[in-house]
C-alpha cells in the first residue's frame, strides 16, 4: 500500500517540478490573471451600463433617430402620406374628425387632422425628421464653432482671452427667438439652391447654433485656462513643439469628455428651441411637417379634438426627456466627481 501512494506523491511532485510552480493564493497551481489596464472611455461606459435610466432614454434616442432616417419605409407601411387630405374622415358641418379619439382606426394609427384630414402618424413621423436634423446639425455647429473659439481664448489669453470673453457675453445676452423671427420673415423663398422649408430649416439651424455656441466657448475656455499650465503640455513647450501642435494633440483630446456632454445636453434644447419657433410660426413652412406647427393648429381645435394638441406634445415631452436622461447618465460617467 505505500508503493502506490509513494509513486502518486512522485508524480505530483513531477508535475509540479514539469509544470508551472504553485502560485500563491491559487490552488492547484492556476495561474494568475494578469491585470489589464482600462481607458477612461473604457471606465466611462461601464458606469454608463449601471445607469437604466440613461440606457433607456439612449434606447428612445436610437429608436427616434432610427424613426427619422426610415420616415418613408415607416410611413409606406403604416401610414398615408403626409400631406395627402382625407376630407372623407372630417365632418362636413363641424370639421372635425369622424368617429372618437381624433378618428383614430387602423387605417389611422393617431388619427386625422381636423379641417384638412391629413394623417396625424406620418406627419408625426416625419416631424421627427424636422426636430432631430435641426437639433444635431445646430448642435454640432455650435459645438464646432465654440470649441474653436473657446480654446483659443483659454490658451492664448491676453487681448484674444478678453475679445473673444466679451463677444461671449453680448451673443448671450442676445434676444435670439425676436431675432430669428425677424430674419425668417425676410428670407427669400430661394436661397443658395434651396427653396421653402429648405431655406428656413438652413436658417434656424445656423441662427440656433450661432447663438448656442458660447455656451459650449466658455466651458472650453474654463477647462482650457486649467489644463494650459499642466506639466505634459509644458513639457511639449519645452520640446519645441507648435502652438498648433499643442492645441490639437494635448489639449483638445482632454477637453472631448467636457464637450460631449455638453453637446449631449444641448441637443433637447434645440429641439424645444425649434418647436418653439415653429408653433410662432417662424420654423418650417406647410406642409412640411413640424411638431411645433401642429401643437399651433391645434390650439383652435382642442376643444372639440384634444388628441390633436396631446400627441406631438407627447412627441415632444418624450424626445427632450430620452435627451436629458441619457445626457445626465453620459454626464454622471464622464465625470463622477460632479455627480449628482
Amino acid at each position: 500500500m505505500t508503493a502506490p501512494l509513494h509513486e502518486k506523491s512522485a508524480g505530483e511532485a513531477t508535475a509540479t517540478v514539469d509544470g508551472a510552480p504553485d502560485a500563491p493564493g491559487t490552488p492547484g497551481g492556476a495561474p494568475v490573471k494578469a491585470i489589464e489596464g482600462r481607458s477612461p472611455w473604457q471606465i466611462a461606459w461601464t458606469r454608463l451600463k449601471r445607469d437604466k435610466l440613461a440606457l433607456a432614454g439612449a434606447f428612445i434616442v436610437v429608436f427616434l433617430v432610427l424613426v427619422a432616417i426610415f420616415a418613408p419605409v415607416i410611413v409606406g407601411l403604416l401610414g398615408h402620406p403626409p400631406d395627402e387630405f382625407h376630407e372623407d374622415q372630417i365632418d362636413p358641418l363641424f370639421g372635425t374628425p369622424i368617429g372618437s379619439w381624433g378618428g383614430v382606426s387602423s387605417d389611422f394609427l393617431f388619427g386625422v387632422e381636423p379641417v384638412n384630414g391629413r394623417d396625424v402618424f406620418s406627419r408625426i413621423v416625419y416631424g421627427a425628421r424636422i426636430s432631430l436634423l435641426v437639433a444635431f446639425l445646430a448642435a454640432v455647429f455650435a459645438v464646432v464653432l465654440g470649441t474653436i473659439l473657446g480654446i483659443i481664448a483659454g490658451y492664448f489669453g491676453g487681448w484674444i482671452d478678453a475679445a473673444l470673453s466679451r463677444v461671449m457675453d453680448v451673443m448671450l445676452a442676445f434676444p435670439q427667438l425676436l431675432f430669428t423671427i425677424a430674419l425668417v420673415s425676410v428670407l427669400p423663398n430661394q436661397l443658395l439652391g434651396l427653396d421653402g422649408s429648405g431655406v428656413r430649416i438652413a436658417a434656424l439651424v445656423l441662427v440656433i447654433g450661432f447663438f448656442g455656441w458660447p455656451y459650449v466657448g466658455r466651458i472650453v475656455r474654463g477647462q482650457t485656462l486649467s489644463l494650459r499650465n499642466r506639466e505634459y503640455v509644458e513639457a511639449a513647450q519645452s520640446l519645441g513643439a507648435g502652438r498648433l501642435y499643442i492645441l490639437r494633440r494635448e489639449l483638445l483630446p482632454n477637453l472631448i469628455a467636457p464637450i460631449t456632454v455638453y453637446a449631449t445636453l444641448m441637443i433637447p434644447t434645440n429641439i424645444l428651441t425649434e418647436a418653439a419657433l415653429s408653433f410662432l410660426g417662424a420654423g418650417v413652412k406647410p406642409p412640411t411637417a413640424s411638431w411645433g406647427q401642429m401643437l399651433s393648429t391645434a390650439i383652435t381645435t382642442y376643444e372639440s379634438d384634444p388628441l390633436f394638441m396631446v400627441i406631438p406634445g407627447f412627441a415632444i415631452f418624450i424626445t427632450v426627456l430620452a435627451f436629458n436622461l441619457f445626457g445626465d447618465g453620459v454626464r454622471d460617467a464622464l465625470d463622477p466627481k460632479g455627480s449628482r
